[in-house]
């Protein structure tokens, strides 16, 4: 799934998916550098990143897998 990172004006990390219209904060990150990691946003979706170099800038859009959750959300 196409997703956009950005980070905000505070450094905050955000998540924009445009097939979905969503826009969330991330909450945590299984990897300092992020890329190559898990996400997970607010909302309770996790998605995995792909392998970039730590210093890609953002905002960039990637194709990000969406990992399953439980409760099937």
């Amino acid at each position: 799934m196409k997703i956009m990172l950005r980070r905000g004006v505070k450094g905050e990390l955000s998540v924009y998916v445009a097939k979905k219209d969503l826009e969330e904060p991330v909450v945590t990150t299984e990897k300092p550098g992020l890329w190559g990691g898990m996400v997970t946003l607010a909302n309770g979706w996790r998605f995995q990143l792909p392998e970039m170099p730590g210093d890609t800038p953002l905002p960039i859009t990637v194709e990000a897998r969406r990992l399953s959750v439980e409760g099937g959300v």
